[in-house]
């Protein structure tokens, strides 16, 4: 089976060319001017779109367990959703609690996307609890391919991990050349905050963002920041919202702290005052860290288009409104957190970055894909149009107009946090590996086709900064 692209703008991290991209197989083979292909090669006129490497979300959640309930997507909703939005590679966190046996979580995340994931996966292991059990999972899961973990210093008796606990995974980590993303707060201070708000009456949506305030994160950002600078470590600040947290996540940078910092779609484009919609309509909008205030977004565009913010990603979790968010009525603790994004995400950045002028082009594609990909030890297998790299294509029309609706989404939940927003080009042709996924905002494709991911550890994030330049 072969693919021939013509005549698209092929846009990487750090270049741009008019040429033609020919697949065989599952990998690209050639890329060139006016190439030639064999009878029977299914030919994709790209005259006037982008020709992007496919898109990668590092940070979502399609099987999570949350305040007693999970959420909607699985992984073949997840996934397709993921495709038509551009999105061909993901990396669930997969998260047990402390009681949970680890190994047999992985056994059972592992179960419930193989064969049902329409794009290719992998997964941060969750470290919710480490003790000598811990430590030989995580030795047989990074020998297996696994090579990123993630950490709570939020959700205290659930998710959450002791310093002492933190100090020994990070300490792993440096041994087995991995890297630790961490959700970044200050769990005692939440639970205490918390705690005062509801004695004072205080129950709806809109005290969820005072009861995790930006010093709270700001704080848990240092505290991750001096735990890795002390370790020797790679660390990654997951889903940073407020410039407080910038502030001090580039003050450990600057100290030479391997520290990489993202970002996700809601806290650009949202701020605290949907979660204060009348009505309960708030909870719609409750994640952690919280929706912030607006003067917040202008910071995180301009270290984004500096490239100091590495990459974008959705922390997608999927609740429906009715029946799930509805739990924590009169009482904000109880109300599941996240914003469903993973269809939206590169369709967002694309229309506020990049069309709004805050994002050249190849910035926009080092931090929706490549970044990810060179962290994570995907690159150059993903993250790039080259030739040798897998086929995983996104032929982009930037003349396409339309709005996002819960009503045309495929994600499978009730609701849309970016209902109505207008969006200023969209996906035309996605592949996987080869493979037409997706034509014309439409899943076409097959829907077990996505593979598990085995990763190398990222050596020194990869240090391929020429690779991001732009």
């Amino acid at each position: 089976m072969s693919l021939l692209i013509r005549n698209g703008e092929i846009v990487n991290a750090g270049s741009r060319m008019v040429a033609d991209v020919y697949v065989e197989g599952e990998t690209i083979s050639r890329i060139g001017k006016d190439l030639e292909a064999p009878p029977g090669t299914e030919v994709i006129d790209a005259t006037g779109k982008y020709v992007f490497p496919g898109f990668i979300d590092p940070h979502v959640h399609i099987h999570l367990p949350f305040m007693g309930t999970f959420t909607k997507d699985t992984h073949t909703t997840g996934s397709q959703a993921a495709l038509v939005g551009g999105t061909t590679t993901y990396i669930e966190m997969m998260a047990p609690s402390r009681n949970e046996d680890l190994m047999a979580g992985y056994r059972n995340w592992t179960a419930l996307a193989e064969g049902n994931s329409a794009c290719d996966y992998s997964f941060h292991i969750g470290v919710t609890r480490y003790d000598d059990q811990t430590e030989a999972v995580l030795r047989e899961l990074v020998a297996e391919g696994m090579t990123s973990f993630k950490v709570f210093l939020a959700y205290k008796g659930f998710f959450g991990v002791t310093d002492a606990e933190l100090f020994r995974t990070l300490t792993l980590a440096k041994e087995l050349g991995v890297t630790v993303a961490a959700h970044c707060e200050n769990d005692e201070l939440v639970a205490q905050l918390q705690q005062r708000l509801l004695a004072e009456g205080k129950g709806g949506p809109e005290w969820h963002e005072p009861s995790r305030p930006e010093r709270v994160e700001a704080d848990g950002t240092a505290h991750f920041a001096t735990f890795v600078e002390l370790t020797g470590a790679k660390g990654y600040v997951v889903h940073l919202s407020c410039e407080p947290a910038l502030e001090a996540a580039l003050a450990a940078k600057r100290r030479g702290v391997d520290l990489a910092i993202e970002v996700v779609v809601p806290h650009l484009l949202l701020d605290k005052s949907y979660a204060e919609r009348p009505g309960f309509e708030g909870a719609k909008y409750v994640m952690s860290p919280p929706l912030r205030d607006r003067r917040n977004q202008a910071p995180l565009w301009n270290a984004l288009a500096a490239g100091v913010i590495d990459t974008v990603a959705t922390d997608h979790a999927p609740f429906d409104f009715k029946g799930q968010k509805e739990m924590g009525r009169g009482d904000f603790t109880k109300i599941p957190n996240g914003i469903p994004t993973i269809e939206d995400r590169v369709n967002l950045l694309y229309t506020y970055g990049v069309s709004r002028g805050r994002l050249s082009l190849e910035r926009f594609v080092s931090a929706a894909s490549t970044r990810a990909a060179q962290l994570f030890g995907l690159y150059p297998r993903k993250g790039v149009i080259a030739v040798g790299a897998d086929a995983d294509i996104v032929v982009y029309d930037p003349h396409y107009r339309g709005a996002i609706s819960a009503e045309t989404q495929a994600m499978n939940v009730d609701y849309s946090g970016f209902e109505g927003v207008e969006i200023d080009g969209r996906p035309s042709v996605v592949t996987v590996r080869g493979q037409v996924a997706v034509r014309d905002g439409e899943f076409v494709g097959d829907p077990g086709r996505g593979r598990l991911l085995r990763r190398e550890p990222a050596s020194a994030h990869e240090g391929a900064r020429e690779a991001v330049a732009g």
